[in-house]
Formats: structure tokens, C-alpha cells, sequence
């Protein structure tokens, strides 16, 4: 099934005539709605899942869970079920595997298939037909499975799974939740224990869910990374889901909302992993007036309800310690950092070269093209604050077929002296679906130009 946008969709975001207001839920965690569909298939039984993200990615996946030979329902917005035949019981799937823009759903599947004796090709768009796949592949190769792929390790990519996969011992020469993954998913199969050892702690919802679904899973703290263990061949059991809200998604509308002058927004019901909250700890560093209510866990997974007020921000450097925990939220940050009082420095942002688009130049082109003064000195990226005057704005953004690019855009002409057209936002349905009438419900004028 085809779900990719085909033709480019401009937007255009125009300065807020009023507070932004309103209580809102953002669509749900697209790391554990992947995740979901992926381990209900690898499980037996069958999973429900509460609140699974229905943008295009997602959708890629379960129509990938279904290819391999798991039942994937939809009974209600946001409720599905999954029904697996258990882990090392996938089928052959009879057509190439579309991935779409979904990066996350292209490593972690290389990871699932390098432990099953099948044949699979993925590909995915334009966009994700760049990526770069030899940071798993590389290391997948040493359970047994061969890859075949084009230069680069780009996609299109052949998989010949392992009948007798080896367990590996795998050190991340940089931090990175889905090579991780994709390593602990190739270890299911594996006889023996599976060692990742990051040098920062990442994301770890994927150890969240191997231990909810059944598998034994230790982690010790190494230094300012983990080691993440575990043991092969579990039984995997169907095990219910409730998917959070997404933090990286929550992002864009507290931004919103910190720069639109008088604004008051309450995003209900959003995850609070830790590993996932580096952009609230910097929003707050920054002077944000932010909040966090009705705390509570659900499905494993930290909770909560956040309420942010606009104010006056104040300049921050980013450490690279602190990349890992918010990888995707530095273009909306880059955006509040433009109406801050100071000079902003983000460090060591070498993992956004390899995004949806070169995530580092095209934030560095969003503000430039819109009268902010950036530099990027080697994987640095500085930003000259505004101190609170509007931006002059008026620029178009080539988004690169890049949603967060996109939305970034569309929040930073919220506030900018003219308004800010983004060239395409269909690619934004891929990760947040109704954002622009989500926007449009607190305030926020968006127009097609």
C-alpha cells in the first residue's frame, strides 16, 4: 500500500494576531508505536495497542509486520491489534518492503530479519533512498546474514537472514537508538547473550518492551554510557500497549507557544522518558516558563501533562552529552533560541547529518533564509538571539522533504515580522498528522500560499 505524499503541498504560517490557548493532545510516541507493531508480531498471541501514531511511518510499519506474516488490525482511531506466531516465525514476504520516509522502521527491520532465514528487499522514498544503512548493516553482517544494497549502503537493500544466527558483543562507535535496536532485535534469535555497549545512554524503549513482552534484559551504567544485555531466544508473550504522547511532537506547539506573545498551552498525556527529555531540560534552562502535571505511568513508560507560558528566553549551550536524549527536537529548539536574548550554542551535532536531510545545514538554512544570524562551526551550530524582537521572517524554507524541518518552519512564522512558507509540508503527515488544524484549533493562522 502506497501512502507517500506525491506532489510538493506548501504552507504558509503567518504572525499570531492572538495568545495561542488551548488544551491539546499530540499524536502518539512514534519510537513505541513502531516498536508495538514490532514486537506484537514477534510475539504470540495477541498485542493490543492503545493510542499507536497513524502517520505515514507507523503506517509503513504494520503494513511491513503484515508482509512478514502477522495479523495487524485497526478497530478504532488509534486502537489496533496485532496477532504474531511468535518470535522466529516470520514468513517470506512475497514483495518488496516499502519503508517509506521511515529510517527507524528500515534499521530496526535490517535487525528483525538478520535473525530469520528469509529473503527480503527494502526500499522507501526519495528522501530515505539517501540515508545512509551501513551503520547496521556493517554490524549485522557478523550474525551470519548477508546484505546486498547500493553505494553507500543506500537502499534498495537485500536481506538474507541467518538460519543460525550469532549472538554479538557491539560497541556503538557513536550513540544510536537504532543501531542499538537493531542489534538487541537480531539477538532474539541468537543462542547466548547479546552485549551493546553505547558510550551515551539513548532512548531505551526498546528495552522497555523486551522486558514487557517477556525477555531478560539488564542494563549497568558505564561511565556516562550503558551496557545493555540480553539474553537470546526468549518467549515472547502479546502483551497490551498504551502509547504516550509524543515529546518530539509536544515540542513544536510549547515552542509555539513560548515565542507567540501571551500564549498559554496545556499538551495532556505526554511521555516523559527521560532518556527522551533533553529538550525540556534546555527549554527550562533557557528560562521557559514549563511545567509538568499529573504524572503517572502507563505501559512502562513515564507520563505526564505539560503547561508552558510565553516569556522572555534566555541564550544556552547544548552540551554533546545531552544530543542523544533530544536528536530530533534541535530545529524547533533552533527556533526559540532565534527570539532569545544572547548568542546560542548547540554542540556536537554530527547525527543530524544523517537524518531525514542534512538536518545541521537545513536547520542553519530555516533561520538564515528568515533574517537569523547562524553560524556551524565543524558539528556546532550557533545562533545569535534576537532577544525577543520578532525576526524579520518572509522566507521560504526548503524543508528537504523533511517533516520536522517543516514544522520547525511553520512555528518560527508564528512570530517572525512577515510570515514563513514552508516549500512542502505534505511530509509532515509522516510523524504528526493534524498538526497544521491542531495548530489552527490554539490560535496558530496557517494558509496554503
Amino acid at each position: 500500500m502506497d501512502h507517500s505524499p506525491t506532489t510538493a503541498q506548501p504552507l504558509q504560517s503567518q504572525p499570531a494576531g492572538a495568545p495561542l490557548s488551548g488544551r491539546i493532545r499530540v499524536p502518539g510516541d512514534k519510537s513505541i508505536s513502531h516498536r508495538a507493531l514490532m514486537f506484537g508480531a514477534l510475539a504470540e498471541g495477541e498485542t493490543s495497542i492503545t493510542g499507536l501514531l497513524e502517520g505515514e511511518d507507523v503506517l509503513r510499519t504494520a503494513d511491513a509486520m503484515r508482509a512478514l506474516g502477522a495479523e495487524v488490525t485497526q478497530h478504532a482511531a488509534g486502537r489496533w491489534t496485532v496477532r504474531g506466531q511468535g518470535r522466529g516465525h516470520l514468513r517470506e514476504p512475497a514483495d518488496v518492503l516499502d519503508m517509506g520516509n521511515s529510517g527507524t522502521a528500515a534499521r530496526l527491520i535490517c535487525g528483525i530479519l538478520a535473525s530469520h532465514p528469509i529473503f527480503a528487499v527494502l526500499t522507501g522514498d526519495g528522501s530515505l533512498r539517501g540515508r545512509p544503512m551501513k551503520r547496521v548493516t556493517e554490524p549485522l553482517a557478523a550474525t551470519g546474514a548477508r546484505f546486498a544494497s547500493r553505494a553507500g549502503g543506500r537502499l534498495p537493500l537485500a536481506i538474507e537472514g541467518s538460519a543460525s544466527p550469532a549472538p554479538l558483543t557491539y560497541r556503538l562507535p557513536v550513540a544510536s537508538a537504532q543501531v542499538k535496536s537493531a542489534i538487541l532485535l537480531a539477538g532474539l534469535n541468537a543462542e547466548g547473550e547479546t552485549v551493546v555497549q553505547e558510550p551515551e545512554a539513548t532512548r531505551d524503549h526498546t528495552e522497555n518492551m523486551l522486558r514487557h513482552f517477556g525477555a531478560t534484559v539488564s542494563v549497568t551504567v558505564e561511565g556516562q554510557g550503558r551496557v545493555v544485555r540480553l539474553e537470546g531466544k526468549p518467549r515472547l508473550t502479546a502483551a497490551d500497549i498504551v502509547v504516550p504522547g509524543d515529546p518530539s511532537s509536544a515540542a513544536f506547539p510549547i515552542v509555539a507557544a513560548l515565542i507567540v506573545p501571551g500564549s498559554a498551552v496545556t499538551i495532556e498525556n505526554v511521555g516523559l522518558n527521560p532518556l527522551r527529555t533533553g529538550l525540556f531540560t534546555s527549554l527550562v534552562e533557557m528560562g521557559a516558563d514549563l511545567t509538568i502535571s499529573n504524572e503517572r505511568v502507563e505501559g512502562g513508560e513515564p507520563v505526564g501533562d505539560i503547561t508552558v507560558r510565553a516569556g522572555t528566553l534566555k541564550a544556552i549551550e547544548v552540551p554533546r552529552a545531552r544530543v542523544p536524549s533530544m536528536v530530533d527536537e534541535f530545529p524547533v529548539l533552533s527556533v526559540a533560541a532565534a527570539f532569545a536574548e544572547g548568542t546560542s550554542r548547540f554542540r556536537g551535532l554530527s547525527e543530524l547529518r544523517v537524518k531525514e536531510s542534512d538536518r545541521l545545514a537545513a536547520t542553519a538554512a530555516l533561520l538564515t533564509v528568515n533574517g537569523i544570524a547562524v553560524e556551524i562551526e565543524g558539528d556546532d551550530l550557533i545562533i545569535h538571539g534576537t532577544g525577543g524582537k520578532p525576526p524579520a521572517g518572509g522566507g521560504t524554507v526548503e524543508t528537504h522533504m523533511d517533516h520536522r524541518i517543516a514544522m520547525s518552519a511553520l512555528v518560527l512564522g508564528l512570530a517572525t515580522a512577515s510570515p514563513v512558507t514552508a516549500d512542502d509540508a505534505a511530509f509532515i503527515e509522516t510523524s504528526f498528522p493534524g498538526f497544521a488544524d491542531l495548530m489552527r484549533g490554539l490560535g496558530a493562522i496557517m494558509v496554503r500560499p
